[in-house]
């Protein structure tokens, strides 16, 4: 019969007990897969071991066959599985070696055949790549354009769907959040790595770039927000412990790392798997479209400067991870303000690159407020008071505001660099320089981008200096008609 390719294969193999002593051949028959096996899945078998060339399903007799570029990669795999059994979506699959040396199959003619064996050659990076690493069972996942709060519960969630997953740590390393996940066993880690890397978690954003860890086992000794061992329930706390007490070592955990109590807002986000069509060109998105976490949308933020804070300042510093709605600086606790988002995501998100950083000196805390509002002040309050409080919900600098904003996809923790843009020409590097400097700040290194002048990166002495030039200068008028836009870079010069 023909399946999804449009080759004629009998489904001639040889006996499964006598698997051993058949000749080697680089096309493989798998058995038993489930009814709906995608293409994708049948791939991320293959992919660790090296190039697939061309890939058979037979939905119908729930078989597939797979020819690998070299016989060495289907050896490999062979021998792999013959020591570990494949499964997909924990169904045990058979795995032998073909009677037919090669797939007569025009693959072109199929789109899913084509997009999976491009995206698992992509993944599997290199012809039957050393087996070393890909032999552990321990995951490196790195989260871009982190959106959306991403906690250590939704990655349990959507890994787990390959294998059972043991451990995980999570910490924020170059501003970025990343984790390490230890499956039971290397070949759910292999299956994880092929059909995940590259994925969003969330439509358009929080993509997520995976690789095998050095490590063979995760060392875990508390189990809280930032990491967790599945195994092992009787496991402290140990929230005010340093992070070197992991097994890792990993750097100290930045203000960008999720504050403690983080998973008790967020719920537990549904993971659905929908394959979305994709194009050849950019990697599949079979996006993982969790329904982001829903909560509160204001936030308390304590410890402030009162010399040095004003509303103004804090819709332009919280404005950089959503679009503040309203502020009020409490006028019997001017230490304390509230601060009204325009939902729930962008609250956590706020809350979760905010707290702990440093703003006029001091180290702010920033955490959920049990008020579902910010109310404006009524009538009858002092000109001093009604100052403290500012209604933005019309402001022309929301980021945010068009759905499908390139701003969605450039929200990075604080940074040392600053990414400038809507630079005019007219405007040279001295004088960008120059702004910064005039206004106190410590001009570190400069660079505009090659392929656009409009934009530039600026490093400055720290973080701290960082915040207050963005608070500063974002949205300053260079010319006639152009402002300044400043975020925080992921990148540094």
């Amino acid at each position: 019969g023909s399946g999804s390719g449009s080759g004629q294969v009998s489904g001639v193999s040889c006996p499964s007990l006598r698997s051993a002593l058949c000749a080697p051949s680089r096309v493989l028959h798998l058995r038993q897969l489930p009814a709906d096996v995608s293409e994708q899945e049948v791939v991320s078998l293959a992919a660790p071991f090296g190039r697939v060339a061309k890939l058979i399903v037979l939905k119908a007799k729930n078989q597939a066959f797979v020819e690998m570029a070299s016989e060495d990669a289907a050896a490999a795999m062979m021998n792999y599985y013959t020591t570990a059994t494949p499964s997909i979506r924990n169904q045990p699959v058979f795995i032998q070696y073909s009677t037919h040396r090669e797939l007569k199959t025009d693959n072109s003619t199929n789109q899913r055949a084509q997009t999976a064996l491009h995206s698992g050659n992509m993944a599997s990076s290199g012809e039957g790549r050393g087996l070393a690493l890909a032999q552990r069972p321990v995951l490196r996942i790195i989260i871009e354009n982190l959106f959306y709060p991403v906690t250590l519960e939704v990655l349990q969630q959507i890994f787990s769907k390959f294998g059972s997953v043991l451990k995980i740590i999570t910490f924020t390393r170059n501003n970025q959040f990343q984790a390490l996940l230890q499956f039971s066993d290397a070949v759910h880690a292999q299956h994880a790595k092929a059909a995940l890397d590259g994925q969003n978690i969330y439509n358009g954003c929080c993509s997520l770039r995976i690789d095998f860890s050095k490590l063979s086992s995760l060392n875990v000794k508390y189990n809280n927000d930032k990491s967790r061992d599945f195994t092992r329930a009787d496991l402290p706390t140990g929230e005010l412990e340093p992070p070197a007490a992991f097994g890792v070592a990993l750097p100290p955990y930045s203000a960008a790392a999720f504050p403690p109590t983080f998973h008790q807002h967020t719920g537990e986000p549904r993971v659905s798997m929908a394959t979305v069509p994709s194009s050849l060109v950019s990697p599949p998105r079979v996006a993982l479209h969790m329904a982001p976490p829903a909560g509160n949308s204001v936030l308390l933020v304590s410890n402030l400067n009162p010399e040095s804070v004003s509303p103004h300042c804090l819709f332009i510093l919280f404005g950089v991870y959503g679009d503040v709605q309203r502020v009020k600086i409490l006028f019997n606790k001017q230490e304390n303000a509230l601060i009204q988002m325009s939902d729930g995501t962008q609250a956590q998100l706020a809350m979760s690159h905010l707290n702990g950083q440093r703003l006029h000196g001091n180290v702010i805390r920033v955490t959920l407020s049990k008020h579902p509002v910010v109310q404006l002040p009524r009538g009858g309050v002092g000109p001093e008071e009604q100052a403290l409080t500012r209604d933005f919900s019309g402001s022309a600098l929301h980021r945010f505001k068009k759905p499908g904003s390139k701003n969605f996809n450039n929200i990075f923790p604080p940074s040392a660099t600053l990414h400038l843009s809507n630079i005019p020409s007219s405007v040279s590097e001295e004088a960008l320089k120059e702004l910064f400097s005039s206004s106190g700040f410590t001009v570190k290194a400069f660079k505009f981008f090659q392929k656009d002048r409009k934009m530039a990166l600026l490093q400055l002495s720290s973080v701290e200096e960082a915040i207050e030039a963005l608070v500063e200068l974002h949205d300053r008028q260079l010319d006639h008609n152009q402002h300044l836009r400043v975020s925080f870079s992921k990148s540094t010069i």
